[in-house]
């Protein structure tokens, strides 16, 4: 059974129901219901690492709030907000996180940053990462219906330590990509670097 919960420190103006009303009219029902799952994955991890279970709550409902905008609302909310102009040489699966976070600030007034980083950072990951915004990456990536080669490491790693369960993924998101050839955006090699490849730096020289 899902876990609900009564909002109470104002982050959301509105109840958890009147936030998951406002992700659905956004979003197809397949995406959706990944968001209530992924809700619920970022509240078993925040009660496993102490982290605030409103925070958790609420970042894991809205990652994907913006997924389904169009290029075209993504470019106007990047020069609106007078963003990173790299970011226009990239695409929703960049934006939808980094710019996304510009969506649920101004749409659905939330204002915590610690939210907003955990979903700006929950694809491309960041040097430094809340708990919060490792739960919001982790949940994510081992939600009940995920299903790739690893998967159950990935969650048995996360639930013991979640600083491992990013590295964890970290790593494997960057083999990902390397094996398809595809470009790698900045801040994932940044993350790479910091959370995967810096106990081995000093063996390197």
């Amino acid at each position: 059974m899902s876990k609900a919960m009564r909002y109470q420190q104002h982050l959301y103006n509105g109840t958890r129901d009147e936030l998951v009303e406002a992700v659905h009219q956004q979003l197809r029902d397949k995406r959706f219901n990944h968001c209530l799952r992924v809700e619920q994955t970022a509240i078993q991890l925040a009660e496993e690492n102490g982290v605030d279970l409103e925070k958790a709550s609420i970042a894991g409902l809205v990652h994907d709030y913006a997924k389904e905008r169009s290029d075209e609302a993504f470019i106007g909310m990047i020069k609106k907000h007078q963003m990173d102009p790299d970011l226009l040489n990239w695409g929703n699966a960049i934006w939808h996180g980094i710019v996304g976070a510009e969506f649920i600030h101004d749409e659905l007034g939330i204002e915590d940053e610690d939210i907003l980083n955990a979903v700006r950072f929950h694809t491309t990951g960041a040097v430094e990462m809340s708990p919060l915004a490792q739960i919001v990456y982790m949940a994510d990536y081992i939600e009940p219906e995920r299903d790739f080669d690893g998967v159950d490491e990935a969650r048995r790693i996360t639930h013991k330590d979640l600083r491992a369960g990013v590295a964890f993924q970290t790593k494997h998101t960057m083999l990902y990509l390397a094996e398809k050839n595809a470009p790698i955006y900045p801040a994932t090699l940044l993350t790479f670097n910091r959370w995967v490849a810096q106990k081995q730096m000093k063996y390197n020289y």
